[in-house]
């Protein structure tokens, strides 16, 4: 198999990743043929993949424009994988220029293009950590550098914690991460489930299967489990809703019905 020569030296690519599967879903062009293979077989099962994945990415954009209405320009991305066309540093900092952005994630090559983007740019870095390490986080240089704690933050976790098995203690690490933020902070969320999904959950279920495959589990999780993240935060108005259904900026009716599969929410520390 051929390297690219954008792929970071010293990665597998023979393995698939959930950032350039995702990346695929997206329309991206950093993925291998292995991470194609893999978001096909899981396109079998749930063709409307890419529409969950672009419905992710619109709520991402809203909840970064309601942080900002509400006086919060320091953004925690973790899991933000592979950037594309308005990703949160583009979002945040066309209202807000001083607006600081840091993008966590620990695929080698969502890394790399993430350092690639950012030359340049100001009040924006990537670090290469992992969310079930919150402390390896929240201690690195660039968080150091780049974000005082003392003030609010908004905290992104989307379309990442469905990627932790309840053994990697998910609900511990988003609690983790919240202590460690000033009152004011927020904390934005997607997460998958069987739930809205237009399809019978046999059928999700093949789709679960294909990421179990790649040794990268898709943990389906209800509404009420999700909630559970939300500890300690004050849900933000319309709640733990169907991403379409939070504060659209057109009306809902008219989304793919693929894009109510799974939950989305903002929630506020007191």
């Amino acid at each position: 198999m051929e390297r690219p020569a954008w792929a970071p030296q010293g990665i597998d690519i023979s393995v698939p990743s959930v950032s350039r599967i995702y990346d695929y879903y997206l329309g991206g062009s950093h993925n291998f043929e292995v991470d194609r293979e893999a978001a096909r077989k899981a396109m079998e099962f749930m063709p409307g993949l890419p529409k969950i994945m672009k419905a992710n990415r619109a709520f991402m954009r809203r909840a970064v424009k309601f942080a900002l209405d509400n006086g919060v320009n320091q953004f925690l991305d973790i899991g933000s994988g592979i950037p594309t066309y308005g990703n949160v540093h583009e979002v945040a900092q066309a209202a807000d220029p001083t607006a600081r952005v840091l993008y966590v994630d620990h695929d080698p090559v969502a890394v790399a293009h993430s350092q690639a983007v950012l030359t340049g740019v100001d009040h924006a870095a990537v670090v290469s950590a992992d969310l079930r390490k919150p402390a390896q986080i929240l201690t690195s240089r660039e968080a150091a550098g780049l974000l005082d704690l003392e003030r609010p933050v908004a905290l992104l976790l989307v379309a990442v914690l469905h990627f932790l098995e309840d053994a990697d203690d998910p609900y511990g690490a988003v609690a983790e991460l919240r202590d460690a933020l000033a009152p004011g902070s927020l904390i934005v969320l997607t997460h998958a489930s069987y739930e809205g999904v237009p399809v019978p959950k046999e059928q999700v279920g093949g789709a679960v299967g294909v990421y179990r495959t790649i040794r990268n589990p898709l943990v389906m999780r209800s509404q009420e489990e999700t909630a559970r993240f939300f500890d300690g935060f004050e849900m933000v108005e319309p709640g733990l809703v169907a991403m379409p259904d939070w504060r659209p900026d057109s009306p809902a009716d008219q989304e793919d019905p693929y894009a109510f599969s799974g939950f989305a929410g903002v929630g506020r520390k007191a």
